[in-house]
């Protein structure tokens, strides 16, 4: 079975489940999308659980937002076997 990134729409690649609503914050039960290790870990870098929860809970949203934008316009053109390492945002430094 072929897997694609709900977010990047790379393929083949070996998926994770996301809660769109962290669990943390009553998502356990709740919607999921199915990312790539690099979409996953890049949305975990530029944002906070409390973020995801209050704003970024939606594939939409989370497509929406420059940085992620950015991100998604460069990792298409990423082999989809190459591991991608991700940095903490400038955003979320120190914090």
């Amino acid at each position: 079975m072929v897997e694609v990134c709900d977010l990047c729409g790379r393929s083949p690649v070996k998926t994770t489940e996301h809660h769109l609503v962290p669990k943390q914050y009553g998502g356990a039960e709740g919607q999921t999308a199915m990312l790539c290790s690099a979409c996953h870990h890049q949305i975990h870098a530029l944002f906070k659980n409390e973020e995801l929860a209050a704003f970024y809970h939606t594939l939409e949203r989370l497509k929406d937002h420059p940085d992620m934008r950015k991100y998604m316009k460069w990792v298409k053109k990423q082999d989809p076997e190459k591991k991608i390492t991700t940095r903490k945002s400038n955003r979320r430094k120190g914090k």
